[in-house]
């Protein structure tokens, strides 16, 4: 199976092929939020424009689509966050700016739902995940430094912000009106982020501050969790 997606991945797609990819990717992305995990894979071939035969034919499974969504929500925001640093003289510019992209991609919203059918302990989701990582918490410390970002805001924070501003407001409300009032929050919480100069008085954040070594140790958990469930009983 590995032999076959590493081949799959060798040859390239002519472009009608990549178009087809993509437009199926951000559907999915979009209706497993939405949905959940079992919504139904014609909707998501509806939403992309294309047949359900093309879906099938670039994902033969439910699952191979659900990991190439994580794997392509990985990819997009760990070259946001390059890009971002790469990019922005200022870099508290750079982490406002990677926060806002990440929004878009929605990838604080499709893991979440995703979490409990695709392992984040495979190599390759975890090799692109630790790169971005790195990316990311170049830019809050590069943000702290410079003494535009608050001291005290950890990779954590900025992490379980994104989290709780992309999943979709309840109720009737549009996809484009639950977007726009994101970025809206999204910019109130960046000015809380800032230190308002080297005068201003903050006051303390309340709550703990989870860490990125924090993150790292739960996720170690997790993985000799999943070690200890997938090992057969003697």
């Amino acid at each position: 199976m590995e032999e076959t997606r590493t081949a799959e991945r060798a040859r390239p797609l002519r472009a009608d092929a990549r178009r087809n990819r993509a437009q199926i990717l951000a559907a999915a992305r979009d209706v497993f939020v939405e949905q959940g995990p079992g919504a139904p894979l014609e909707e998501i071939s509806r939403r992309a424009g294309t047949g359900i035969a093309t879906l099938y034919r670039r994902f033969p499974d439910r699952r191979s689509l659900m990991r190439a969504v994580v794997i392509d929500a990985l990819e997009r925001t760990t070259e946001e966050a390059r890009a971002a640093l790469a990019e922005e003289t200022d870099a508290f510019a750079a982490l406002a700016r990677y926060m806002h992209r990440t929004l878009d991609v929605r990838i604080a919203a499709v893991i979440p739902t995703l979490l409990d059918e695709i392992s984040m302990n495979e190599e390759e989701i975890r090799r692109i995940g630790d790169e971005g990582t790195r990316y990311l918490q170049q830019i809050i410390d590069a943000a702290q430094a410079a003494g535009g970002l608050r001291p005290d805001v950890t990779f954590a924070d900025i992490g379980m912000m994104l989290i709780r501003l992309s999943r979709p407001l309840p109720g009737p409300i549009p996809r484009d009106l639950n977007d726009r009032l994101a970025h809206r929050h999204l910019d109130l919480l960046i000015d809380g982020l800032r230190t308002g100069g080297p005068d201003a008085a903050r006051p303390a954040v309340a709550g703990p501050a989870v860490t990125l070594d924090d993150l790292r140790d739960m996720r170690s958990r997790l993985r000799a969790a999943d070690s200890s469930e997938s090992t057969p009983p003697d």
